[in-house]
């Protein structure tokens, strides 16, 4: 079974979908995956997106649990959850316009700027003991608001930095950085509340995001090669979505990472859940499962770093995997048994992930990149929003292990019928021409 049928490079050039053919020794052999790093403002963009990834994330689980300990409720984490990441498909759309026809460095010096003040806000008022579930909320809100501009422009900004010569592997090692710090934000951010409590987290974060706007200025911006914007228009918010509709291939990969985000990734429910109720190990508990999703998601980091392209099969494959991963993980019998499977479930999160994203954004033309990525991360983050929801009343109405095996197998079983869309529509292609 193949999804990959290959195409001419004349015709992929023709739709923006590859970029033009090298000439001189480059032409001779492929990058590796680390010469981007060869380039000074690339090695300041790995460290932007590394720290502002993992301030990011460490920020969400310190607000998941701090509502966990106003509330109790696991559903009401599935609430704060959703509210990160519903405001993204309502914003994304529009996100993709700003990060096409406005500077992308200014965009990501206001966005840090105002996750900086936001996670100041909170640090505050929970040391002080003013804080509410209500405030939470909105904080969430604002976060998710902010992030739908902030990831695009991330994205996007890499073909910037590095230029269209180093292109193909700066994304691979982007995205796989990027995933990375989704992992480690949480890890980090277990440890810090198990140790100071969630003002801390929240006071932890404030720094990086001061630490990652010295970063942003310090990248030189006459060493960028900035593309032409786009002429700006009403007809620009539909480009992004007519792009990707005429393209069934890439619009099913993205549907895939929508499903896998609404059933499998929902660590911040699920981990909080089996520290509390299952295994009764509390905050230090939930750090350490954090801590070892991470380990297993550095080794697929480097696998995913190394890798070219996994392929639309591979990415089938690592999506199926890690639903089974998770499903597995719910039926350990002991805690030690439950955190090795952990360091799997991290190792399949990030060769999908890492999969999907560089897919996305090679086969998106330069002139809707910021377009297709604004449909992308609302789709991922927004059905990991929806998953929470999912996630929360699981686990109150079922149980925790049950909540876990019902999207591990929803997970496999979206995985098997995405694959199975996929060769259908390789096998109608050549008919079609």
């Amino acid at each position: 079974m193949s999804f990959d049928r290959p195409q001419s490079a004349e015709s992929l050039r023709a739709t923006g979908q590859a970029p033009e053919p090298a000439v001189g020794p480059a032409a001779e052999r492929p990058l590796r995956w680390y010469h981007p790093l060869a380039q000074r403002n690339y090695r300041l963009f790995v460290a932007i997106q590394l720290a502002g990834s993992t301030g990011v994330w460490m920020q969400r689980l310190a607000q998941d649990w701090l509502v966990l300990q106003l509330t109790g409720s696991p559903a009401a984490v599935g609430v704060a959850v959703a509210l990160q990441f519903l405001p993204m498909l309502v914003v994304g759309p529009l996100s993709g316009i700003l990060v096409d026809v406005y500077p992308k460095r200014r965009i990501l010096l206001i966005c840090q700027s105002i996750t900086a003040l936001l996670a100041l806000t909170l640090a505050v008022l929970d040391a002080g003991g003013g804080i509410t579930v209500w405030t939470v909320y909105a904080c969430c809100v604002a976060l998710g608001i902010t992030s739908a501009v902030d990831g695009p422009a991330r994205q996007v900004f890499v073909n910037e930095v590095v230029g269209d010569a180093a292109l193909r592997p700066a994304i691979g090692l982007n995205n796989a950085i990027g995933q990375l710090g989704a992992m480690a934000g949480p890890a980090l951010g277990g440890l810090v509340i198990a140790n100071a409590g969630s003002a801390a987290a929240f006071a932890a974060n404030a720094l990086v995001c001061l630490a990652v706007l010295g970063l942003i200025t310090a990248i030189r911006t006459s060493q960028l090669h900035p593309s032409e914007p786009p002429l700006r228009g009403r007809g620009q918010i539909l480009a992004g979505f007519r792009y990707v509709r005429c393209r069934p291939s890439l619009l099913l990969v993205m549907l895939l990472a929508g499903l896998l985000g609404a059933f499998g990734m929902n660590g911040p429910v699920v981990l909080a859940a089996f520290a509390e109720d299952i295994w009764h190990s509390g905050a230090a508990g939930f750090g350490m499962f954090n801590t070892f999703s991470a380990a297993g998601a550095l080794i697929g980091a480097l696998l995913a770093a190394r890798l070219r392209t996994l392929g639309r099969r591979g990415i089938v494959v690592s999506a199926g995997l890690f639903g089974l991963t998770q499903l597995v993980a719910a039926l350990m019998p002991t805690q030690e048994l439950f955190v090795a499977m952990l360091v799997l479930v991290g190792v399949m999160t990030l060769l999908f992930l890492t999969g999907a994203a560089t897919t996305v954004q090679l086969e998106a033309g330069a002139d809707v990149r910021g377009r297709v990525l604004a449909l992308y991360l609302p789709l991922l983050l927004g059905g990991h929003a929806l998953g929470g929801l999912l996630a929360g009343w699981l686990t109150e109405e079922f149980g925790v292990r049950a909540g876990l095996v019902v999207t591990g197998a929803l997970g496999m079983v979206s995985a098997a019928v995405i694959g199975l869309l996929l060769w259908l529509n390789a096998r109608r292609r050549p008919a079609a021409s």
